[in-house]
């Protein structure tokens, strides 16, 4: 007899899941029963939000959903987190749980790990939540599922499985077979629309966010046709080439940048929310889009959230650009739309570069050294200063290689696992750079352990300041005493050590490209420590 978890590892296996995270236990033993006999590889995190954000790096550097398997109660309230990250960067996540079984859900009992109701606990982090109480039901529950991460806005879906129903007979549905979803193509009335205002416009200018990252190409290309500068979110770094001429790069939360966007008559945003972490300054306000602005996305609903478009377009955002490019061929454009674009980034650039503190310099060469002895390098940060000055000034030539938790949900302690997760999605033995603080790191630092267990290589970059000091700032720059902030800083490297990885302490430029070249050639983790005040007195710029 095949069980309903037996299927369930089936099933996953059949819509190319070959990844899961998670910590067993008596309510999710079921699950694991088929996963030996399966080509899933399972890593365990020492925490469920680990597992959480293993999924999301993985899914990050991989395009595909990150699973993981979670145990009723606890195992679910420690992975909300993580789910809010995802839900928050639109990162396709199966979150697939245990829950009472079916005569006892809501029974209020004192059962083990028993919650009230786990679907409205997880409401707010994911796309949806489905009880399935059946073994019937789950062909059905995971195409809704993959449909979504296939041809929707990816968000996390989380499915519960009564204890019952997990070791329900589920032999007729062995033959069950994987449903595939084509993306929404473009109405031919909007493209057309758009392009001839594209076409007309003196002053295009292109906003693209991570909803349109597997249309880099097209975008470059629209880009080039329209001579539009382009501005990317966070989460869209790298679509276009670091040193194209027409790329603004991430600076829009920057006054000339905004400037710039106001000057611009037209301006086509794809695949982004227009959202707060992403374009207002101090989340003060004054993005202004003054021109005709055009937007497309897969989320109807989002089309017209923060800035109502003139003309809004629900589709795919690599099929959408094919689309536009196809219909300014047949409009040709004068010639002095791609001329505009170019000599007006070079001034933007001109303006910029000398505005960068010392701080801002010293970090963005910390992160230009690591690129150059790391050229391959994805970059997973959490929310600390060499990430937020290379939100600003760092561009790379290809997508899905800068990512953090800086912006949108902003939790800490999220680049550690995320790395881990991302290392096993990118598949290619690459370099995973892991960008994150002290503070940060002391969310989850057991994870380590995980890295070292899993044989993943990544490469840890502690840039520790002894506590909380972008908040310590704030609050002294709004006249409060601080309290909280001047943490206990542990040994790092001693603890870095007993959990099984290579640790070093670095002060300048030269240490560092050693230490890289050198945890590049290792099989496990390697954690380089970096204290600021150290590196700020030995590196000058």
């Amino acid at each position: 007899m095949a069980t309903c978890g037996e299927v369930l590892v089936n099933l996953l296996e059949s819509y190319g899941v070959d990844q899961v995270f998670g910590i067993p236990g008596v309510h999710t033993v079921e699950l694991y029963r088929g996963l030996a006999r399966s080509s899933i590889r399972h890593v365990t995190p020492r925490h469920e939000q680990g597992a959480g954000f293993m999924a999301d790096g993985y899914a990050r550097t991989s395009g595909k959903p990150g699973v993981c398997f979670i145990i009723t109660g606890p195992g679910m309230t420690n992975i909300t987190t993580a789910m809010g990250q995802a839900y928050a960067d639109s990162i396709p996540m199966l979150v697939i749980s245990s829950v009472q079984s079916r005569s006892q859900l809501g029974g209020g009992r004192g059962k083990l790990h028993e919650l009230p109701n786990q679907g409205a606990l997880v409401a707010g982090v994911a796309a949806f939540s489905h009880t399935l109480m059946s073994a019937a039901e789950l062909p059905g529950v995971l195409a809704r599922a993959f449909a979504l991460f296939q041809a929707g806005r990816p968000r996390p879906v989380h499915i519960e499985i009564p204890l019952d129903v997990l070791v329900e007979n589920a032999d007729a549905l062995l033959g069950s077979e994987p449903v595939s979803v084509a993306r929404a193509g473009a109405a031919p009335s909007a493209v057309k629309q758009m392009s001839q205002l594209l076409a007309a416009a003196k002053r295009p200018l292109i906003l693209a966010g991570g909803g349109a990252i597997d249309a880099a190409p097209e975008l470059t290309r629209l880009a080039e046709t329209l001579g539009a500068p382009v501005a990317l979110t966070i989460n869209a770094k790298g679509m276009l080439p670091g040193a194209h001429p027409l790329l603004i790069g991430s600076t829009q939360t920057l006054v000339a940048t905004r400037a710039l966007v106001a000057e611009a008559d037209v301006v086509l945003a794809i695949g982004t929310e227009l959202a707060e972490t992403d374009y207002d300054v101090t989340f003060a306000g004054g993005f202004e889009i003054p021109g005709a602005l055009l937007r497309i996305d897969i989320d109807a609903d989002q089309t017209v959230r923060n800035y109502p478009p003139q003309v809004a377009l629900v589709a795919d955002a690599q099929i959408a650009t094919e689309a536009l490019l196809a219909e300014l061929d047949r409009q040709p454009l004068p010639l002095r739309q791609t001329r505009w674009g170019a000599q007006r980034v070079a001034r933007l650039w001109a303006e910029l570069t000398p505005t960068w503190d010392a701080a801002t310099r010293t970090q963005t060469l910390f992160l230009n050294t690591v690129l150059e002895e790391l050229p391959g390098a994805v970059l997973v940060g959490d929310s600390t200063q060499p990430v937020y000055s290379g939100n600003l000034t760092l561009n790379l030539d290809h997508p899905r290689r800068w990512f953090n938790s800086s912006t949108g949900y902003g939790t800490l302690g999220y680049a550690l696992p995320a790395a881990i997760g991302a290392w096993l999605g990118r598949g290619d033995g690459q370099p995973v750079v892991c960008l994150i603080g002290d503070g940060g790191l002391q969310f989850t630092l057991p994870e380590l352990a995980s890295a070292v267990e899993a044989r993943t290589p990544i490469i840890v970059l502690l840039w520790n300041n002894q506590g909380y000091e972008e908040i310590k700032k704030y609050m002294v720059n709004r006249a409060i005493e601080p309290v909280g902030v001047d943490i206990y800083t542990p040994d790092f490297i001693g603890v870095a050590k007993a959990l099984g990885c290579a640790a070093e302490r670095i002060r300048g430029i030269e240490d560092l490209r050693v230490a890289l070249r050198a945890a590049a050639d290792r099989q496990g983790p390697t954690l380089i420590e970096i204290d600021q005040s150290v590196w700020m007195q030995e590196v000058t710029v």
